[in-house]
C-alpha cells in the first residue's frame, strides 16, 4: 500500500462537499419550477435527489473531519439558465451528475491503494452516480426518441 496523499485528498473532498451541497440547491430549485401533466413524479424524483445530495455532502463532511480537514462552507458554482422545461431541467441535472461521477473518479485515483475504505467509499459513490446518469438518459429518451 501506499501512503495517503492526505492533504489532496482533503482539498478533493471539499470540492466534492461543495458540489453535492450545489446538488442539494439545484435539485430543491429544479423540484420548484416542474411544471405540467407529470408535474407530480418529477418533483418527487428533484426532492429524492435534493436529499441524497444533502446525505452524500454530510457522509463526506465526516470523513474530511476524520481526516482532520475542515468543511467547506462554500458550495459550488451554479449557473441559473432560466429555461425550466422539463427536458432543459433533466439535460441540466444529467450535466450535474456527470460532473459528480468525475469527481468521485478522481477521489478513486487519488486514494487507491493508500487506503481501502476510502477506495470502496469512492467506488460505491462513482456506482450512485453511474446508476443517476442512467436514469436520467432514460427519462430523456422520452424527449428525444433515442438514447442520449
Amino acid at each position: 500500500m501506499r501512503e495517503l496523499d492526505q492533504k489532496k485528498t482533503i482539498e478533493l473532498l471539499n470540492s466534492i462537499m461543495e458540489f453535492e451541497l450545489a446538488g442539494v440547491v439545484r435539485y430543491t430549485h429544479y423540484s420548484l419550477m416542474v411544471t405540467g401533466p407529470n408535474r407530480i413524479p418529477i418533483v418527487e424524483f428533484f426532492k429524492l435527489q435534493a436529499t441524497e445530495s444533502l446525505t452524500h455532502a454530510q457522509q463526506v463532511g465526516e470523513i474530511l473531519t476524520g481526516l482532520e480537514g475542515h468543511p467547506s462552507l462554500r458550495i459550488a458554482p451554479m449557473e441559473e439558465t432560466h429555461q425550466h422545461t422539463v427536458r432543459d431541467i433533466l439535460e441540466e441535472s444529467l450535466s450535474h451528475e456527470r460532473k459528480a461521477l468525475d469527481l468521485y473518479k478522481k477521489l478513486l485515483d487519488t486514494v487507491e491503494d493508500a487506503s481501502v475504505y476510502l477506495e470502496e467509499f469512492a467506488r460505491t459513490m462513482i456506482g450512485t452516480e453511474e446508476l443517476h446518469n442512467i436514469e436520467i438518459k432514460k427519462m430523456l429518451r422520452d424527449f428525444s426518441g433515442s438514447t442520449v
